[in-house]
């Protein structure tokens, strides 16, 4: 008897047969794809908490690169994919001689906070699964340049105190945590629901100056607590990982907070389109939130580019919809600026 047999827990293969069962019309293999990407979680996991390979080696590889080494060969091994658009590569990585069972497109941000690993930070590993275009033939650059809307499954680990893997296949938002004892991943947190609103907020402040007014009206309301315009503290932090910050607005509501700085050269700056707002996105609407660039629903935005970046507000439906009403409110020139003794002369999220 297996142990997952004994203890009657679902483990994640047997929710995807179920799931699998439930959708007979879902994406043919899109299943045995998730049990390789979770295959690949487990390796990440383990890397990280022994220290990566080489111990002390100071020689040895980039984490982020060892994550997206491993992501690769899951792949390899699977099949399923015809190529894969990472965060880590130039370039996509193309499967040669996976047809006819390469249907899929993987983009993955392969473990997005690795530079906080030092100080024992959480990190995680983003990924979306897009169907391959009719006619793509090689699977090039413009085969992934698809809205977040037409994600066919989403997700990220989490690898802090416990390994979390959170996914949707587009039925609801499914949890599981790995178990290191038996290398299952069990499921712990079935159709997780996202509160309407909440009171945490995540953003990173240290480019609060350059914050369009919309965000800053937003984070001063937020910041004056009890005796502000919100009437309520918020838990306002950031800890340097977007995967935690997510985690955590996924289950006790609020917003996180990815804008645009208006002072940076770039294309619009925010989070990586295609690597992290669109799966983002399409956990946290598959949860009952709600995710925006502010002006426009997040999920609907066409990629012009692999790298192209965007403003993203994801969290509880009503918050990301005040926001939403901030920006159009500025843009007609109908808001009115929010004053706060406290922000006058030294703000609360900016160093003194």
């Amino acid at each position: 008897m297996t142990h997952a047999a004994a203890t009657g827990r679902t483990t994640l293969e047997k929710f995807l047969v179920e799931e699998r069962r439930r959708a007979p019309e879902a994406s043919g293999g899109l299943g045995l794809l998730v049990v390789d990407l979770a295959a690949a979680v487990r390796e990440i996991s383990n890397l990280l908490a022994r220290g990566g390979p080489d111990g002390g080696s100071a020689k040895r590889p980039k984490p982020g690169a060892l994550a997206n080494d491993l992501l690769v060969r899951a792949c390899e091994r699977g099949g399923r994919v015809a190529a894969l658009a990472s965060g880590e590569l130039d370039a996509p990585h193309r499967f040669v001689g996976h047809a006819p069972l390469g249907k899929h497109l993987l983009v993955c941000d392969p473990l997005e906070g690795a530079s906080s690993l030092d100080a024992n930070f959480t990190a995680g590993t983003i990924f979306s699964v897009l169907e391959l275009p009719a006619g793509a033939g090689a699977a090039g650059v413009e085969a992934f340049l698809q809205p977040g809307a037409r994600q066919v499954c989403a997700g990220f680990a989490s690898y802090g105190p416990s390994t979390v893997l959170v996914l949707t296949t587009g039925r609801g938002v499914h949890g599981f945590t790995l178990d290191p004892w038996s290398g299952e991943l069990f499921l712990t947190h079935p159709a997780m629901r996202i509160p309407e609103e909440g009171r945490a907020l995540a953003v990173a402040g240290s480019q609060e100056r350059s914050w369009d007014p919309p965000v800053r009206r937003y984070v001063e309301e937020c910041a004056a607590g009890r005796g502000g315009p919100r009437g309520a503290d918020f838990d306002t932090r950031w800890s340097g990982s977007l995967v935690a910050e997510a985690h955590r607005v996924l289950l006790r509501g609020g917003a996180l907070l990815c804008p645009r700085e208006t002072g940076d050269p770039g294309p619009g700056g925010g989070l990586a389109l295609l690597h992290e707002a669109a799966p983002l996105a399409l956990l946290l609407e598959q949860a009952g939130g709600a995710a925006s660039t502010g002006r426009k629903r997040l999920l609907d935005v066409v990629p012009a580019s692999l790298r192209e970046q965007s403003p993203a507000f994801l969290g509880s439906r009503r918050e990301v919809e005040r926001l939403a009403s901030y920006h159009a409110a500025h843009d007609e020139g109908l808001d009115l600026p929010y004053t706060n003794p406290l922000f006058n002369v030294r703000s609360l999220l900016r160093e003194s």
